[in-house]
């Protein structure tokens, strides 16, 4: 077949045959099946139209391996025949390293083929293997031998075909499938990538964890997100890992663009069928097409990729029928227009692609601009400029990056002066796409506007000023949002990425040469212009003008404008001011006027000429007003007035000129004594903000009368003479009322007799909130256990409640009745002492309370749907350090008060005479025996060696290799769990390390082969060894049903912080009756929060205490990353299991160029070491039998690394290392092991 690349081997034939050409290639070897198998196959591969060579016409004696390695190198794919005799060549053993080495080092297809052998002998090297290599252990060196031993192993994990499993043993219909499974591997290849890929794997994880889910349903994904973030790359990515595994697969890239094109629908059917078919397919309309495709899908299980699509029917013209697809079929949609995947109502889940973060830009950014991971010194500074222009957008980075490659410091100071005013033209050509693909010039226009002027405002804000300009704001913003041209903040505030900005602008800018005929002028220069030279003209739609963008000292900065420059401009809408000092008649300024922000606005009030009739929205916040206005001036357009942090404002002056008032925000008036009574008549009033009107000692009277008040802010209004609250319970609408720093006698009156919680009775002292409140926040008004005289009971809505910085002891009975709270900070109560029967809250602030202990729920419902969420809000440095228990997951207790039936499971006797011992716990250091209960798990520490261990122990090893058993089937009892113990202490090499310093010594590991489930526990707290000393854990696992008979199940105990050794560790199996009850599901490991522990699927790793290990190993051991060594060097651990195949899926090549970068940075020995004093255990990161009874050492040398003993140990089907080929592959396993933990890891400093 032209243009296919194939290498077959078979055992043992002395010949060689080639054609000297770049034609695809076969290479045939097997003296076993010479006459037979072999020969069936070349024929039947010859026939099929590949290229096959024969090796018997090459002259005898010849040194082929230059041939030979050619051969390899030019080819795409290799086919491995293996018999039974296989492993007695050394000639074959030495080609199929070479083999294996050019599927490392590319994108080289290797199959498998095993003929009359089971792959199991070739991993487990039992059988003829074994009895090859007794022969090849006379004659051959240890080093070559693990090298052999090695490869046989990774071709028995290859996806291959066995003679045995398929066609019944037939040879002719197994020859048949070997040719069409070599057909279609050849026809389908990986699609090209662009180099340099930052940070890839972390983002398509999900992704190919969804692709090989194993579901038999039909199920589409969406990947979406704005232009040139990188969904593309992204879907290519995952498609390239996993096109194999499906029977057929498509990736139609740019389908937006071939669809606008003449039949560009048909084209996209017809080029889809072709990948399906794999022959060429006529299409003539798009009703025929979908009536071939829906013919073909059901016969296939396809991966389908349908890339940057925009409109539905785009869509639909490749499968509107999703139900015709074969089971098990996947469709991935990259979009610009998350709209489109809602629209479409088939999409199972959508992915949003997110910006790179800052040391990823960086690295991408350097990789483009110095060919390097890092900028060169002295372009640093420009470099972190211009990253903050591209706020994280690849497509910025690359293009920007590439295009200052090689150029002078000049001229990078210039290109970085230029995109504050005109962006790339490459990167706008592509984003503009998006708004383009808007639907109308009533959504561009709009778009246009908030790229202007409006980024960063709220919605509700935005929503009024573009309604008064006649624009339908709410569905405009929402179909923004769609085409992901905007975001919404988690405070409401419209968002716009900083490149999607510009290329707004930049549209804006070029309507025009002349300033003053643009729509809109953003720009402080064009602006200053227009207005000094009044050759505004009527396009001008809005206009923002700050100051303060001239250099400080200059004389443009202080200018000041005549107001006659606004007067032509009549249809100007938008106004936007920040220190600009005017001189004239403000009767010149546009009457049109919805919008007008002025910072600093330099007058004591608005004058009266000033034409407001049509102003919807008026912002002068940091002015020098005394009053708002004066007399009366009928304004009803006027929807929002912001007149805060305005510290010369005494009088609010008369609201009954604007009777449709929604929003007064009159924030730090610092001198404000009154506000209006006329407020009182604002019915429509929806917002009220006096926080820190200091001087204010009254409330109106009439305030009460605000019908639709929503918020309420007084926080910081210290002088109120008259309490409030009488006034406030009468509001029916209220829903937010904050009173931060107001101290409770102002607020309320107080009782003159104070009572205890339970006794207190408010009799005519009456103050209940409003039962309407959501929100509420008393922050700082020294509320105490004695004098609290508010009753939360009747707030049946409230969500929200702020009781931060009180010196309460407790919370009262009321907060227990709040059943909809979800979100309860006590932050800063100094005296807050527990936290006992909250409701159902999902979101706890608790930080610097340092004497909470105990945090408990009045039911195990109330417990949080994620704990991580809960407590994640937390700062881990601030958690309280005497938080020793969180009801059903987390409790520390002294051991004599631990449960007594816990005690004889661990055959714990004379407590008293265990001997104290020093623990460390995440939050702070104890000196007694403690039990910890956490995550179904319960454990002890105390000082003693291997012989004070207490009980029976079947199962003990001293190695670091994991114990293995199967689960025993006993009459009239079933397994309750299994005790755990290991005896720890500190190294010889561990004498810089401060014991105190000492954080998770260890940690276990328990795999449920049979029902592939894997725990990796880490505890919240530990035993400290003291030098000479050891200290025992002592650790109960409760499985439940976890654990059934006939269970395969492995154990093992790892170190995992510098200087630890285990001395010893076992296990035993804990049995109990039948018909014994649990008390709860959270008594059995990971208990209701196994969600939260989920590391992917199958795996748990359990965090107990306070830190919620939603933030894995990052957060609780910060950048010391060699302290997770120990879970590390435990991926490998079984030699039938491929635990970084099953954890973290195939290696991916998009990241090998910075992989190779760091591979053989100078540093890597150095981090090699750090990982072995952390106690990595080499043969257990690389596999069962690796480096076995060896002393190789990782040292220096002139390639990096290299093990020292060369003489090394065989190992059992592992990666062998070597100082060459070997050593790079060692390297690129480790680094791509650690990535896949925890991405990005290794770009922190110890890396």
């Amino acid at each position: 077949m032209p243009g296919c690349s194939t290498f077959l081997g078979l055992s043992s034939w002395p010949g060689l045959v080639c054609f000297y050409s770049r034609a695809p290639w076969l290479f045939i070897k097997g003296e076993d099946t010479r006459k037979t198998f072999t020969d069936h196959l070349y024929t039947a591969l010859v026939n099929a139209g590949f290229r096959t060579f024969r090796d018997d016409e090459l002259p005898r004696g010849e040194n082929i391996k230059p041939e030979l390695e050619m051969a390899v190198q030019q080819s795409r794919t290799s086919v491995i025949v293996i018999s039974k005799d296989y492993a007695s060549s050394e000639w074959c053993l030495d080609e199929l390293v070479m083999i294996l080495e050019r599927k490392r080092t590319s994108d080289h297809v290797v199959l498998p083929i095993f003929y009359d052998i089971d792959p199991s002998h070739l991993r487990k090297q039992t059988g003829s293997v074994a009895k090859a290599f007794a022969r090849h252990e006379k004659k051959q060196s240890r080093k070559k031998l693990i090298k052999w031993r090695a490869t046989l192993a990774q071709v028995a994990d290859l996806a291959g075909m066995v003679l045995q499993n398929q066609a019944d043993g037939h040879e002719s219909k197994f020859i048949n499938k070997i040719v069409n499974v070599i057909h279609d591997k050849l026809r389908r290849v990986p699609l090209s990538l662009s180099p340099h890929l930052i940070g890839i794997h972390s983002k398509v994880r999900k992704i190919n964890l969804w692709l090989e889910d194993g579901s038999s349903d039909v199920c589409i994904l969406g990947i979406c997100g704005i232009g040139g973030v990188g969904k593309t790359t992204m879907a290519k990515v995952a498609y390239n890992s996993n096109f194999r595994r499906f029977e057929a697969s498509s990736f139609l890239e740019n389908v937006r663009e071939i669809a606008e094109n003449p039949n560009g629908l048909v084209h996209l059917q017809r080029q889809f069928l072709s990948d399906i078919l794999n022959r060429k397919v006529k299409v003539h309309s798009v009703g025929q097409g979908t009536s071939k495709i829906k013919d073909v899908i059901s016969s296939k299980k396809v991966l389908l990729v349908l890339d940057d699509v925009i409109h539905k029917d785009q869509f639909d013209a490749i499968l509107e029928m999703k139900g015709a697809f074969k089971a098990g079929s996947k469709i991935i949609i990259t979009t610009r227009d998350a709209g489109l995947l809602t629209a479409l109502q088939v999409v199972d889940h959508v992915h949003t692609v997110e910006t790179l973060d800052v040391k990823e830009s960086l690295e991408l950014f350097s990789m483009h601009a110095f060919g390097q991971v890092h900028p060169i010194e002295s372009y640093m500074e420009l470099s972190k400029k211009i990253l903050s222009h591209c706020e994280g957008l690849p497509l910025a980075l690359k293009t920007l990056g590439s295009s200052l490659y090689g150029q002078s410091l000049e001229v990078w100071e210039s290109a970085s002066k230029k995109l504050e005013v005109i962006p790339n033209g490459e990167i706008v050509k592509k984003l503009k796409i998006s708004y383009t693909s808007l639907q109308d010039d009533h959504d561009q226009n709009l778009f246009l506007h908030i790229a202007c002027f409006l980024i960063g405002k709220e919605k509700a804000v935005i929503v009024n000023i573009l309604d008064g300009c006649d624009f339908y704001t709410i569905v405009g913003i929402q179909n923004l949002i769609d085409r992901c041209l905007l975001t919404i903040d988690k405070d409401n505030r419209v968002k716009m990425h900083q490149m999607i900005r510009d290329m707004g602008r930049e549209i804006v800018r070029l309507e025009a040469k002349e300033p003053e005929k643009r729509s809109r002028l953003w720009h402080h220069k064009d602006s200053f212009n227009v207005l000094t030279e009044k050759n505004g003209l009527e396009t001008i739609e809005g206009l923002a003008l700050n100051m303060h963008c001239f250099p400080v000292g200059t004389a443009l900065r202080n200018s000041v404008l005549e107001t006659y420059g606004f007067t032509r401009m009549k249809k100007l809408r938008l106004l936007q001011l920040s220190h600009v000092q005017v001189n004239g008649s403000f009767e010149e300024f546009p009457k049109g006027l919805r919008w007008l922000y002025w910072f600093e606005f330099p007058l004591g009030s608005v004058p009266c000429e000033f034409p407001m009739e049509n102003l919807v929205v008026l912002e002068m916040p940091y002015s020098s007003l005394t009053q708002l206005w004066k007399g009366t001036k009928y304004l009803p357009s006027l929807k929002i007035i912001d007149i805060s942090h305005s510290h010369d404002l005494t009088e609010t002056g008369d609201f009954s000129s604007v009777p449709n008032l929604e929003r007064l925000n009159l924030k730090d008036c610092a001198s404000l004594l009154e506000v209006d009574e006329t407020i009182g008549n604002l019915g429509k009033l929806i917002y009220l903000d006096m926080e820190d009107c200091k001087v204010i000692r009254k409330l109106p009277n009439n305030i009460g009368l605000l019908k639709s008040l929503e918020t309420l802010i007084i926080s910081g209004c210290s002088n109120l003479n008259e309490p409030p609250m009488e006034i406030i319970s009468r509001m029916q609408s209220l829903k937010v009322f904050k009173a931060n720093q107001i101290p409770i006698n102002r607020l309320v009156t107080i009782i003159e007799e104070v009572k205890p919680w339970a006794g207190r009775n408010l009799g005519n002292s009456w103050a209940l909130f409003p039962s309407t409140l959501v929100e509420l926040s008393l922050r700082n008004c020294n509320l105490s256990d004695d004098i609290f005289p508010i009753d939360f009971g009747n707030l049946f809505s409230l969500q929200k409640l702020d009781l931060r910085g009180n010196p309460i002891c407790s919370l009262p009975d009321s907060v227990r009745r709040l059943r909809r709270l979800r979100y309860l900070d006590v932050s800063n109560c100094k005296c807050l002492k527990s936290l006992e029967d909250l409701p159902k809250v999902s979101m706890l602030y608790m930080n610097f309370c340092p004497f909470l202990e105990k945090v408990s729920f009045q039911s195990i419902s109330c417990l949080p749907d994620q704990l991580g969420h809960f407590l994640g809000a937390n700062s881990y440095r601030d958690i309280p350090s005497k938080l020793f228990e969180i009801e059903y997951w987390f409790k520390l207790e002294p051991i004599g008060k631990v449960d007594a039936e816990m005690i004889n499971l661990l055959s714990l006797i004379n407590l008293e005479s265990l001997t104290p011992i020093r623990m460390g716990t995440t939050s702070g250091k104890l000196d007694s025996v403690q039990g910890l209960s956490e995550s179904g798990i319960f454990n002890t520490f105390f000082m003693g060696n291997e012989n004070k261990v207490p009980g029976k122990f079947e199962h003990r090893s001293k190695a670091s290799l994991p114990l293995c058993f199967a689960v025993p089937l006993l009459l009239n009892s079933r397994i309750r769990g299994l005790n755990i113990f290991s005896v720890y202490a500190l190294t010889t090499s561990a004498s810089r390390h401060k014991e105190e310093d000492i954080q998770h010594p260890a940690l276990i590991v328990i795999c449920n082969k049979s029902k592939g489930l894997k725990w990796i526990y880490v505890p919240s707290c530990w035993g400290i060894p003291s030098k000479g000393e050891d200290v025992i854990w002592l650790s109960h696992w409760n499985f439940g049903n976890q654990l059934e008979a006939g269970d395969q199940v492995s154990v093992s105990v790892l170190a995992c912080y510098p200087g630890i050794q285990v001395r010893e560790w076992g296990f035993q199996v804990v049995h109990e009756p039948v018909n014994s009850q649990h008390n709860t599901d959270l008594n059995v490991i990971g208990g209701d929060f196994s969600e939260l522990y989920l590391l992917i699927p199958g795996t748990y790793l359990l965090f107990g205490g306070p830190i919620p290990s939603c933030k894995l190993a990052k957060r609780l051991f910060g950048q010391s990353f060699f302290n997770f060594s120990g879970l590390i060097a435990d991926l490998n651990a079984e030699a039938d299991v491929d635990w970084q195949r099953l954890l973290f899926g195939e290696a991916l090549d998009a990241d090998a160029e910075v992989a190779r970068q760091r591979l053989f940075s100078k540093t890597f020995s150095a981090n090699m070491q750090r990982l072995l004093e952390a106690g990595t255990d080499w043969q257990r990161l690389f596999g069962e039998e690796f480096l076995k009874n060896s002393s190789g050492l990782i040292a220096n040398s002139d390639v990096g690394v290299e093990v020292g003993n060369e003489d090394l140990q065989k190992s059992e089907g592992t990666l062998a290392v070597g100082p060459t080929g070997e050593l790079q592959a060692l390297k690129r396993r480790v680094i791509d092991i650690i990535d896949r933990i925890i991405p990005g890891v290794l770009e922190e400093s110890i890396w």
